[in-house]
């Protein structure tokens, strides 16, 4: 490796002590080791700070994701997803279906494949977000969180649909989108149809231009079928019963 090289690496690092005696350090044998020991310890905390600060909490791994139960659901689509070429481009991900169906999973993977890469990333429910931002007592603390909310890479709104907001959450809901209009990628899950929206938001005026901008750069996604867990739930229960029968019988 060049002396111009290792110089760069060392200003990327900020190391200032050892730019400022560049000619003493260059040639050490010392220095590609420090170098290489800088660069990985400071990739591994971002990477725990990102983890960290994501919030996306406990998830299983797509691999473990039941293809066949879904009666609707693209699997070549999702691995396109996987794949993160949309957040570069920022182009927004909506994935709707009923309950039950994965919708959260699939978005928990792809916000920490984000993550991996090198994204920055923040996911939360509607009701987590929404509430945040409505619960604030002054313009300046909401401008900042606002200002939060809208500067990661990827911004995943979990469960738009399963309670319905007042006008002021559906301003404060456009105000953000409108920030990261193309900027910055979102990904929403959600149980409704965007005939629905009015249902969620009920009486609120920007629901239309709301929609209009997350559909215009959009990859939607729709799942459909029967619950999963509601299928996990009539498993288990058929396993306790099979179980007490067999107990029952000894």
């Amino acid at each position: 490796m060049t002396n111009d090289a290792r110089r760069q690496r060392a200003a990327a690092l900020q190391l200032h002590g050892i730019l400022a005696h560049w000619a003493e350090c260059a040639e050490q044998p010392w220095l590609d080791p420090l170098l290489s020991w800088e660069e990985s310890e400071r990739a591994r905390r971002s990477l725990e700070r990102r983890l960290r600060c994501a919030h996306i909490g406990r998830f299983k791994p797509l691999a473990d994701f039941d293809w066949t139960w879904p009666q609707q659901c693209d699997q070549r689509a999702i691995a396109e997803l996987m794949t993160l070429d949309f957040v570069p481009a920022a182009t927004n991900v909506l994935l709707v279906g009923s309950s039950g169906l994965g919708k959260t999973m699939i978005a928990q993977n792809i916000a920490h494949q984000a993550i991996l890469e090198g994204h920055t990333v923040l996911f939360a429910t509607a009701g987590q977000l929404l509430g945040d931002l409505a619960g604030l007592d002054s313009d300046s603390a909401l401008r900042y969180r606002l200002r939060r909310y809208a500067a990661p890479d990827l911004l995943v709104i979990d469960e738009v649909g399963y309670l319905s907001y007042s006008n002021r959450h559906a301003d404060l809901l456009f105000e953000l989108i409108n920030r990261r209009h193309e900027k910055k990628s979102t990904l929403i899950t959600t149980n409704k149809s965007f005939s629905e929206w009015p249902e969620v938001f009920p009486n609120a005026g920007c629901v239309v231009a709301m929609i209009d901008r997350l559909v215009h750069h959009a990859e939607i996604l729709a799942i459909k079928g029967e619950s999963y867990r509601r299928k996990e739930a009539q498993e288990q229960a058929a396993a306790r019963s099979r179980k007490r029968t067999a107990k029952a019988a000894t």
